[in-house]
């Protein structure tokens, strides 16, 4: 089946009211987990991290980094938030793994490094049905999970999915697990996060439960919120964009035809893929743009919208000093994956 290559302005034509789409650098690439594992140094496995300096080993839930951070790495420059998730190796026939590079997404993100996209939408992009509450300081919540081995619950997640790209502007088809082929222009991973809160709870002991999930697939109209987590906060999303593109040399892949990408957990099917985000936008920005109508990269000062933006130099200039110093597999091959994640 030829895959579907959509345009981003044409499929999302016709939008009624704000939604943010913009892209964030890489900020640190390391073993931290301040949410699964706070304090760990260094946590299990790798992960790649975007948005705003004030990222640490246990992020405190009672300092707001909306207001402690001094720099971020997205667009928007008053978005402080930290978005992570685990990093992509190649495992080669040999048995030895590299970390796979990431690449800046289709439109607007012009001098990025790496990163990723990240999308803050109504239950939709043509309904506004419902106000759309922004997060408050100290929110955190995940999703997916690192540790499942079932196919069953990613495939009921519909926001944890894989796209074969056959150049940027692919979108089509959506899949469970990692592509059996190589594919043309890399791997993107997409994550949706669940839009309806408690209205109570800024986090829960497993990252989750303060949420609820009325997603469907794609960015399609979500349900409607339960009595149990009624307070519709915007939809949280990000696209990965792998670039696979080095590893397509069918010499370099298993000789039995199986694929062979793998997450830093050492996850070689694709269930393990997870996101994990913390609240950072400064004051009442987020809130703002969500009463807006303004649309993506329009939402920015420069286009009459709310938001204060900033170019590729300063996204990139923002870093964070590792705390975990190791080869993760960058420039060379490596013999086991950092932390030996799952290994079997």
């Amino acid at each position: 089946m030829k895959l579907k290559t959509v345009s981003l302005t044409a499929a999302l034509a016709g939008h009624s009211h704000a939604a943010l789409r913009f892209g964030c650098s890489t900020l640190s690439v390391q073993r931290l987990d301040p949410l699964v594992q706070p304090g760990s140094v260094p946590s299990a496995h790798v992960h790649q991290i975007v948005g705003g300096n004030a990222f640490n080993a246990t992020m405190n839930p009672a300092i707001d980094i909306g207001e402690t951070a001094d720099c971020t790495t997205c667009f928007f420059a008053e978005d402080f938030s930290n978005y992570w998730t685990a990093l992509l190796y190649f495992r080669h026939r040999n048995g030895t793994y590299k970390r796979v590079p990431q690449y800046p997404n289709a439109v607007g993100h012009d001098g990025q490094v790496g990163g990723m996209t990240i999308y803050y939408t109504q239950e939709s992009f043509t309904s506004n049905a419902q106000k759309v509450t922004a997060f408050r300081p100290g929110f955190r919540m995940t999703v997916g999970n690192a540790a499942t081995t079932i196919k069953n619950g990613t495939q009921q997640q519909f926001g944890l999915r894989y796209t074969c790209l056959q150049d940027v502007l692919t979108r089509w088809p959506e899949s469970p697990d990692f592509p059996a082929q190589p594919c043309p222009g890399g791997i993107m991973a997409i994550h949706h996060f669940p839009a309806c809160w408690d209205g109570k709870n800024l986090d829960s002991p497993d990252h989750q439960s303060h949420m609820y999930n009325t997603a469907k697939a794609g960015f399609q109209t979500a349900g409607p919120c339960p009595a149990s987590h009624p307070v519709r906060v915007p939809q949280l999303a990000y696209e990965t964009m792998w670039n696979t593109t080095e590893f397509n040399d069918p010499d370099l892949w298993p000789e039995d035809g199986s694929q062979p990408f793998v997450w830093s957990t050492g996850d070689d099917i694709g269930y393990t893929t997870h996101g994990d985000y913390v609240f950072g936008w400064k004051g009442d920005s987020l809130q703002r743009a969500m009463d807006s109508d303004c649309f993506f990269r329009a939402c920015g000062h420069n286009k009459g919208g709310p938001l204060k933006m900033q170019g590729a130099d300063g996204q990139n200039r923002c870093k964070v000093q590792s705390t975990v110093v190791e080869n993760i597999g960058t420039n060379e091959w490596l013999a086991e994956l950092p932390g030996k994640a799952m290994k079997k």
